[in-house]
């Protein structure tokens, strides 16, 4: 069941569609233990953790797991959660914060301009909500080229953080600021 689309003028047509924690299981297992996968914080895991992850998030009503196509073929993960759950202690939440986090399947033939195209297609995703009014992400510090394509969206770093695993940059993406980053 797709719950979003979009078409890249360049790559093409994205669309999303929740996880299927069995089914999915083999891709995601591929996906999460990758060694480019390393800030994911799952490269131990087997493809049973995997299943309790992802059989876990689609239990909550407060946390969800997509799996984002680009021409029908599986080519990055999303979760969308409620960032008053997860980092509530670390910032002040508000009204309309959804929490984010995003995997580009790793591959050994990249297209450029390709993970630019799925964090604008996640953006687009959570924004067509309207009750979001700002997303919220986490990345660790040392994630420098995460820390450059959510400034390409428009993400501000508010404050650096110490999380159970690691230690991350708190940022910030008003509606405001990804529209005018486009």
């Amino acid at each position: 069941m797709t719950v979003f689309t979009r078409t890249d003028e360049r790559l093409g047509k994205f669309t999303v569609r929740p996880v299927d924690p069995f089914g999915d299981a083999a891709l995601l297992h591929r996906w999460v233990t990758h060694p480019k996968s390393a800030y994911w914080l799952m490269q131990d895991a087997d493809e049973a953790a995997v299943v309790r992850e992802y059989a876990t998030i689609a239990a909550r009503p407060d946390h969800d797991a997509f799996l984002g196509l680009h021409e029908g073929r599986p080519a990055f993960l999303v979760e969308r959660y409620d960032p008053g759950r997860e980092l509530g202690g670390v910032y002040d939440v508000q009204p309309g914060d959804v929490g984010m986090h995003f995997l580009v399947a790793p591959t050994d033939t990249p297209v450029h301009g390709f993970t630019r195209a799925v964090i604008v297609t996640v953006m687009e995703l959570l924004f067509a909500d309207p009750a979001t009014r700002r997303v919220v992400v986490e990345p660790d510090v040392r994630n420098t080229a995460v820390h450059a394509l959510n400034a390409y969206v428009g993400f501000r770093v508010v404050d650096t953080v110490r999380l159970p695993t690691k230690d991350a940059y708190l940022s910030i993406c008003t509606r405001d600021q990804y529209e005018a980053s486009r």
